[in-house]
């Protein structure tokens, strides 16, 4: 039975961005088919998809040390551009409800074989979350935690320096725009193994640079499950 309060602010889908049908649902049954998984063969390190099944990984991570041990992520980004646009610059925060689930269904079998202490989502600059209002990635590993009975490690770290969006640069000024971007938060609690949370993994700068703070603070295995993937030239 659909709730008055659902008649008057219909959850939006989001792949069409229109009132979700059927009512109730959190993506509309005809849109659902256009989201693309990634799918085997997979890099053993950072999980994008290989064309070739006797690869072991992909020409990044041949060519690029990573400070992570691995990485999975459920679509591919071409197929959710749109939305992951719209759920970080257009206010859909209510796509995390969907894409949140869609994420633990998936992935959580990999994510509970991790054994982690928790999730940590990939801090937003306060001027950046005071501007959007939210912090996505937060969002996503809230309902991935929720779903999963994982904790949740919302201010482990911050991000003390406004930097300039990823997607505007290329691989070497991506590194060099997240130097000393990123520190252990106050009180900071002992953790052994976490998963990393994004929206998107691209290069893996951002992911490296929070890695290379956790291993400071004594983290020993660093994961990373993000929401889409690109396949090497799409740029965050």
């Amino acid at each position: 039975m659909i709730d008055f309060k659902t008649l008057l602010f219909p959850q939006r889908c989001p792949v069409c961005d229109r009132p979700v049908k059927p009512a109730g649902a959190l993506v509309c049954r005809s849109c659902a088919p256009k989201l693309v998984y990634v799918r085997q063969p997979l890099c053993m390190k950072c999980g994008k998809e290989l064309s070739d099944e006797n690869q072991e990984y992909c020409r990044d991570c041949l060519h690029k040390k990573h400070l992570y041990d691995r990485g999975i992520s459920l679509y591919r980004y071409a197929s959710v551009k749109k939305a992951v646009y719209r759920f970080k610059y257009a206010g859909r925060q209510e796509y995390a409800a969907f894409f949140g689930k869609e994420m633990a269904w998936h992935l959580g079998r990999q994510i509970l074989s991790w054994k982690v202490d928790a999730l940590v989502p990939v801090p937003l600059h306060p001027a950046r979350k005071r501007k959007r209002g939210y912090n996505q990635a937060e969002l996503l590993a809230l309902e991935i935690g929720k779903q999963l009975g994982l904790r949740v490690e919302n201010n482990w770290l911050i991000r003390t320096k406004n930097t300039v969006p990823q997607k505007l640069l290329n691989g070497q000024e991506r590194q060099n725009n997240l130097k000393k971007a990123f520190k252990a938060g106050q009180n900071v609690v002992k953790l052994n193994a976490i998963v990393i949370i994004d929206d998107i993994y691209t290069t893996g700068s951002t992911i490296d640079a929070m890695a290379a703070v956790c291993r400071q603070q004594g983290v020993s295995r660093i994961y990373f499950a993000a929401l889409s993937i690109g396949n090497g030239q799409e740029v965050r």
